[in-house]
């Protein structure tokens, strides 16, 4: 018993810097994967509730109010529907392919968390070809798509899945490039913009996730801002990409109602549709974050190299805590607006004790071991909610394309830019090494 319990406790040494999938502990391995699902499970309820108030705001309207405070338990109150919602498959449906086709997606969605470092130990593992891993992965979603409209044995869930294993193709050629370009930034080491290193500094480049967050923190620059405006318009190449390979407004016509009802998924109901939702979701986040790692420097905080030295370290390491404090705040601000009719006062109540509890995790934030654990992911956390911020923002925002459209912007646009700012990089990093040699000679 005594070994087990060494084991366990190993990987909490101070000394061990690394994933517990790289450290070979099993243990903690698994540990990781169910914090990840659970974490990202919660994600999703956030984002379907933050979804529809935000929209609501946009349309000058409350959105939900019914279910709980401010509507905070109908996501919940939707999930206890579905589990009890009658299941049903077509009569001539193949029953086999039906049933498994949503569990292909939902794997296919949170498989893509296994190489996501929410820190530079905060990973499940970390693989020298993590970003293959990704991208081979993430892609893997479109033939639990594919089956699920072929199973339904019915033209629109069809012509939905036909649609989207051509849009998922079609960007994933663009995206494939932009993060080509990224992987390529890795090799070209210096600091600064345009800064590629010299003759005594070859850069070897990495396929790691981990390795590109420390290639951005070595370079002292975030490879959004990398060979200036080529990194951006990378960047913008995948930022749009990621919301087609989603089936996101305004690339949503897989799902487009006025056209196929509900698209691939108009046969499913109940908890196999709930699936559905869970993966849609779940790959907005996985997408967002590998955008965050690829661009935004993962989990790095604001100006680490600038604003570097215990005392910047400090004073940043206590914005997490007083971001849910100020969580509390608004929260505890909405409490007085709530109308004092004895029919709220329930939800009166129940407001304020969830900005209770935001403002208990904001105290619980300002504990220095705590503090220092869980800065690297709340940066990453709050990167990745600002993308999918951009995606709601994207839905109340711009009309549905044409499919013709969406097309003509994958393969006549989004490709020849992603193959030009490729070349570009690749150029920019020759011409750098070259005056750099010259420099030295």
């Amino acid at each position: 018993m005594g070994w087990l319990v060494q084991y366990v406790q190993s990987y909490l040494d101070p000394r061990v810097t690394v994933s517990p999938g790289a450290a070979g502990n099993v243990f903690w391995a698994v540990v990781y994967v169910l914090l990840v699902f659970a974490g990202v499970s919660l994600g999703v309820i956030c984002m379907n509730w933050l979804e529809r108030k935000i929209l609501a705001h946009m349309q000058v309207r409350l959105g939900p109010m019914r279910v709980g405070p401010h509507g905070l338990l109908q996501p919940i109150a939707d999930a206890v529907k579905l589990l009890i919602k009658e299941d049903i498959i077509p009569a001539e449906a193949d029953a086999v392919v039906f049933w498994v086709a949503p569990f292909i997606v939902v794997l296919a969605a949170f498989t893509v968390f296994v190489v996501v470092p929410f820190g530079p130990a905060h990973a499940i593992t970390d693989m020298n070809i993590g970003i293959l891993f990704m991208l081979g992965v993430s892609s893997l979603s479109v033939l639990g798509i594919v089956t699920a409209g072929w199973a339904s044995n019915s033209h629109y869930p069809l012509i939905g899945a036909l649609r989207s294993s051509a849009q998922m193709v079609s960007y994933e050629v663009a995206m494939g490039l932009a993060v080509v370009s990224a992987i390529l930034m890795t090799s070209l080491n210096g600091f600064g913009l345009y800064g590629v290193g010299g003759p005594d500094t070859p850069g070897i480049g990495t396929l790691s996730m981990i390795g590109i967050v420390r290639a951005q923190e070595a370079q002292h620059v975030w490879f959004l801002f990398k060979f200036f405006p080529l990194g951006l318009i990378a960047f913008a190449i995948f930022a749009i990409a990621m919301v087609a390979e989603t089936n996101r407004a305004p690339f949503d016509l897989p799902e487009a109602e006025s056209e196929l009802t509900a698209g691939f998924h108009t046969e499913y109901s109940g908890f196999r549709w709930s699936l559905f939702f869970l993966a849609e979701y779940s790959a907005m986040i996985a997408v967002s974050s590998i955008a965050v790692t690829l661009w935004v420097g993962g989990w790095l905080r604001p100006f680490p190299n600038a604003l570097g030295g215990a005392t910047w370290d400090l004073v940043f390491s206590f914005v997490p805590g007083l971001a849910f404090l100020f969580l509390a705040g608004m929260t505890f601000y909405n409490v007085r607006r709530m109308p004092k009719h004895p029919f709220f006062k329930i939800q009166t109540m129940g407001l304020a004790g969830f900005g209770a509890v935001l403002g208990l995790i904001g105290l619980i934030l300002f504990i220095p071991p705590v503090r220092d654990r869980v800065g690297d992911i709340f940066w990453f956390v709050a990167k990745v909610a600002a993308f999918m911020y951009l995606y709601i923002w994207y839905r109340g925002t711009f009309p549905r394309y044409r499919f013709d459209q969406l097309m003509k912007v994958g393969w006549k646009v989004l490709l020849p830019i992603g193959l030009g700012v490729l070349i570009l990089t690749a150029g920019a990093g020759i011409v750098g090494l070259e005056m750099a040699q010259h420099v030295t000679h």
